[in-house]
């Protein structure tokens, strides 16, 4: 049945298939929100354990060793079709989703609104602390969906990529600075991660004709290799997930981002 289960879940479909052996559900909340209720069968995962830092760089992708430790933790399998959701905006749980990609992991999803949603429509939580079995998941880190400096330095003016920076208006134009330099990549598209997202409608994604139309308008095509980046890869990651629930299939994550890009004195900036 797991086989069939879109990469944006609904949370009424997930309700439906809790409990079939092949799925793991993976909550990113803070573990003390974990422990005061979740999804049942959800095991919990701290966002942490998923970024790493050299600082000032921030949100790094964490090495092979890191992951297979993190992930097996959680008893994944390469079978297991993983459903994250988190707490807040699905940030987080976008982030593990964009790491399981990197990592060629087959089969995964985002839960529609997360918990916001779920508890919407009083869908049933509990307390329980779920332990999982330790598997060995042996993780191979891809290329085809990282972004890196070197990466993004020898592509700056390629016509058929496309940078999204999908930071605030304000950090985009240089008003607002959370690294050395403010201001935004050459030539980067901006569009705020949350205009993806309906606030009236329990932190949901946008209806499918109304996000292509967001990005598309903008210049964020399908026919581009498009790269997210935002401060660290949260709020980029989360745009990325998007991008790929609506049919985008060349996608690439800054991981590091402008932590990285805005401390280093030697890369060009616009504001």
């Amino acid at each position: 049945m797991t086989s069939n289960i879109p990469l944006l879940l609904e949370p009424e479909a997930l309700q439906e298939i809790i409990g079939e052996e092949s799925l793991l559900i993976v909550d990113l909340s803070p573990n003390e929100h974990y422990n005061s209720f979740h999804i049942p069968d959800a095991v919990s995962l701290e966002y942490s354990e998923i970024v790493a830092s050299q600082a000032p760089v921030m949100g790094l992708l964490p090495d092979a060793e890191h992951l297979n430790i993190t992930l097996s933790k959680i008893g994944l399998t390469k079978d297991h079709h993983v459903v994250a959701y988190d707490n807040e905006n699905s940030g987080k749980a976008s982030r593990l989703l964009w790491t399981l990609d990197s990592i060629g992991h087959p089969h995964f999803s985002l839960l529609n609104g997360g918990l916001t949603a779920w508890n919407s429509l009083g869908l049933p939580t509990n307390n329980q602390n779920v332990s999982s079995q330790t598997t060995e998941y042996q993780t191979v880190i891809k290329d085809d969906c990282i972004a890196n400096k070197d990466y993004i330095l020898n592509h700056l003016d390629n016509p058929k990529v496309i940078l999204l920076d999908t930071r605030t208006a304000g950090e985009y134009a240089g008003e607002v600075v959370r690294a050395a330099r403010g201001g935004h990549i050459p030539g980067a598209i901006n569009v705020n991660w949350t205009d993806a997202i309906d606030m009236e409608n329990n932190l949901k994604l946008k209806p499918e004709n109304v996000l292509h139309k967001l990005y598309e308008s903008a210049g964020v095509t399908p026919d581009k290799e498009i790269i997210t980046y935002c401060q660290t890869h949260h709020r980029s990651a989360h745009s990325y997930i998007v991008l790929k629930s609506l049919g985008y299939t060349n996608i690439k994550g800054y991981h590091g981002a402008w932590s990285e890009w805005g401390n280093d004195a030697n890369t060009p900036i616009e504001t």
